[in-house]
C-alpha cells in the first residue's frame, strides 16, 4: 500500500522530514520546493508506513486503497511528477541539518507584526533558538491565522486543518499574542516604539489589496474585488457590510462573471454556486450564508485571457472542481486549444466532453478561455454587463504565450463582476515601499538591521501556505546573522514596552482571549450543526475575548501577554 498526496496539500514539508525513505519531493533544497503546487509521493519507493500522514497538518496524505473515486486522478498526478523528475540519486533518508546556535547568549526579544501563516512560521523558527527569550505576535484583528481564516474557501475544510500546527506554535511558553493592536496607525504603537523594546521587528502583513483591471466601469456598483468577496463570505470584520447582488431583484441576469482564472477565482465560483446543504456544513460566515440562501444566481462565468494550458489555477484545484457532482462545470474553449498533453489541457478536455445536466435548477460554472474584459457596462451606476474581446494566442520570444485582443467582441449580461487578477501589497507605515513590485525592498528579508519582512510583503503574492515556512526560515537566518553580528540592546526594558502597549492599546487581548473566542465560535457551531459559527462583529469579539473577571484582571492578562 502506498500513500498519495491529495488536493489539500499545504507544501510545508512536515511530511518530507517524517518520511523514513525520502520518497516525498520536492524536498527542502531541491528545485521547486516552496513553489510547486504540492509535494508528491513516489509510489515505487513508498513503504506505506504512514509517517507522512501522521506529520501532515492538513490530512492530505491518503492510502491509495482509501482514495475515493474523485481522488483517483491524484495517483496519476503524483506519478507524473516522477516521470519528469525521477530523483534516482536521492539518499535513503531525509536529511535534517543540525540546528544553528547563536554565538551571543541573549536573551533576545522579537516582535512579529501579523498573525497569519508567515508570521506564525516566523515565530516558530525563532523559538527553536533558546537564546530568543520571547516572541510577541501583533495583529490588528482579534483573530489570528490571516488568510487561513479569512482567505481559504469554506468548503476547503481540510486545508484549514493547518491551524492545528498554528495551535502547537502558539502553545509554546515563549510565544505571546497582542491581538486588536494595529501597529503604525494613528495613536497606535509605532515601529520606533517597538524598536525601543525589541531587538528585532518583523513585518508579516501580507498583500491585502487587489490588482486593478484598468478598464472603464471598474468602479461601478456590483464590481467587487475578489479579496473583498472572499473576506465577506469568510467573516472578515472589514467586509461585513459588502453589498453583493445575488437575488433576482438585484441581479436579474442570474449570472456572475469572475475575471481571472487562478485558484481564488475557482474558490469564488464554487462558493457562489454550490448547494446550500453543502455550505451549511462549512464555517461560512452567518450573514453571507443567509444571503446565499436567498441567491438566485444560476451561472458563474470565469474568464481567462489565455488558453487552457496557461490557466492560472493549479492542477489539484482543477481536479477538485472536476470531482464535484453538485454543479456542472462547462468548458468554453476552442477545441483546438484542448489537444495538448499537459495536465491542464487533458483534464479540461475530459470536462469538455461531459454532458451537462438538463436540470434547470442546477447551477454551473463556465470556464471560458482566450477572453478578456475591455469594459464593464453600467446603468444608473450599477453593473449591467461586461464587454469581452476574444483573444488570439501569440508565442513570444521568451517561449511564453501572450494574449492579444481581436475585434471579435461580445457582451455578457451580468450585474455582478468579481475582479480576481491577483493581490497587491500596500505601503507599510515607517517602511520603504517599491510601488512597482508592491513589496518592501529587502535583502533576504532584511530591510535594515533590526527590521525585517516575511511573506507576501517581502516576496510578492505568490506561493502556497507552506511557501511561507521557507520564506520565514530565510528571514530568520537574516535575523540570527544580525544578532550574532551585534544588534544593539533596546533602550527600553520589556516592562516599559508592555506599559506602552497597554497605554496605546488598552483593549488588546492575548492568547487566552483568542482561545475564549475560538471556543465560543465552536460552541455556536455545534448548536447549528457546523464546525464553527464565526463571530465577526469586533465589539462582540472583544466582549467574548476579554477576561470576565473585570478590568484589573484583563490588564493582568495583558501584562502576561506583552510584558
Amino acid at each position: 500500500m502506498a500513500y498519495v498526496v491529495t488536493q489539500s496539500c499545504c507544501a510545508d514539508a512536515s511530511c518530507v522530514v517524517a518520511c523514513p525513505v525520502n520518497c516525498i519531493h520536492p524536498a527542502p533544497g531541491e528545485p521547486g520546493f516552496g513553489t510547486s503546487e504540492m509535494v508528491y509521493i513516489d509510489a515505487d519507493s513508498c513503504v506505506g508506513c504512514g509517517a507522512c500522514a501522521t506529520a501532515c497538518p492538513v490530512g492530505a496524505m491518503v492510502p491509495d486503497a482509501a482514495l475515493t473515486t474523485k481522488q483517483l486522478p491524484f495517483i496519476d498526478l503524483n506519478a507524473a511528477y516522477y516521470d519528469a523528475f525521477p530523483h534516482a540519486d536521492r539518499t535513503p533518508l531525509a536529511l535534517v541539518p543540525p540546528q544553528r546556535r547563536l554565538t551571543r547568549p541573549g536573551p533576545y526579544r522579537v516582535a512579529v507584526i501579523g498573525a497569519g501563516p508567515a508570521g506564525l512560521y516566523t515565530a516558530d523558527e525563532l523559538l527553536k533558538h533558546p537564546e530568543v527569550e520571547r516572541v510577541d505576535v501583533y495583529d490588528r484583528l482579534r483573530t489570528p491565522y490571516g488568510l487561513v481564516r479569512h482567505g481559504v474557501a469554506p468548503d476547503h475544510a481540510s486545508t484549514k486543518q493547518v491551524t492545528r500546527l498554528f495551535e502547537a506554535i502558539e502553545r509554546q511558553p515563549r510565544f505571546h499574542y497582542v491581538l486588536g493592536a494595529e501597529v503604525g496607525a494613528e495613536g497606535a504603537v509605532t515601529l520606533a516604539d517597538l524598536r525601543t523594546s525589541y531587538h528585532a521587528v518583523v513585518y508579516a502583513v501580507g498583500a491585502s489589496s487587489d490588482r486593478n483591471l484598468d478598464i472603464p466601469g471598474e468602479d461601478l456598483t456590483g464590481s467587487i474585488p475578489a479579496t473583498a468577496l472572499v473576506g465577506w463570505y469568510n467573516g472578515h470584520p472589514d467586509q461585513t457590510g459588502l453589498a453583493v447582488p445575488l437575488t433576482a431583484a438585484a441581479n436579474p441576469s442570474g449570472r456572475a462573471v469572475v475575471v481571472g482564472n487562478g485558484n481564488v477565482a475557482l474558490d469564488v465560483a464554487r462558493i457562489l454556486t454550490r448547494p446550500l446543504d453543502v455550505l451549511e456544513r462549512t464555517d461560512l460566515a452567518p450573514d453571507p450564508l443567509e444571503q446565499l440562501r436567498a441567491s438566485d444566481l444560476r451561472e458563474v462565468v470565469v474568464l481567462g485571457r489565455r488558453g487552457p494550458a496557461q490557466a492560472a489555477f493549479t492542477v489539484p484545484e482543477l481536479i477538485g472542481l472536476a470531482g464535484l457532482d453538485d454543479i456542472d462545470v462547462v468548458v468554453d474553449a476552442d477545441p483546438a486549444l484542448l489537444t495538448g498533453d499537459d495536465q491542464k489541457s487533458v483534464l479540461l478536455r475530459e470536462l469538455a466532453e461531459r454532458t451537462p445536466s438538463d436540470d434547470p435548477q442546477r447551477r454551473r460554472i463556465v470556464l471560458t478561455f482566450t477572453a478578456s474584459p475591455v469594459e464593464i457596462l453600467g446603468e444608473d451606476g450599477r453593473v449591467s454587463g461586461v464587454r469581452v474581446a476574444r483573444n488570439e494566442l501569440v508565442p513570444s520570444a521568451d517561449g511564453d504565450v501572450r494574449a492579444r485582443a481581436t475585434d471579435d467582441v461580445r457582451v455578457i449580461e451580468t450585474n455582478l463582476v468579481i475582479r480576481s487578477v491577483g493581490h497587491r501589497g500596500l505601503p507599510v507605515a515607517d517602511l520603504p515601499f517599491d510601488d512597482t513590485t508592491a513589496t518592501v525592498p529587502n535583502d533576504g528579508g532584511r530591510v535594515e538591521p533590526g527590521v525585517y519582512v516575511v511573506g507576501w510583503i517581502k516576496r510578492g503574492p505568490n506561493g502556497f501556505i507552506g511557501t511561507n515556512k521557507t520564506c520565514a526560515q530565510e528571514t530568520v537566518e537574516a535575523i540570527l546573522d544580525d544578532l550574532d553580528g551585534g544588534l544593539p540592546e533596546p533602550a527600553g526594558s520589556a516592562k516599559e514596552g508592555a506599559a506602552l502597549v497597554r497605554a496605546r492599546h488598552p483593549e488588546a487581548t492575548g492568547l487566552s482571549g483568542w482561545q475564549r473566542l475560538d471556543a465560543a465560535e465552536r460552541e455556536r457551531g455545534v448548536r447549528n450543526g457546523r464546525p464553527r459559527t464565526k463571530i465577526v462583529d469586533p465589539v462582540e469579539q472583544h466582549t467574548i475575548a476579554a477576561t470576565p473577571a473585570g478590568t484589573a484582571r484583563r490588564r493582568g492578562l495583558l501584562r502576561r501577554t506583552v510584558s
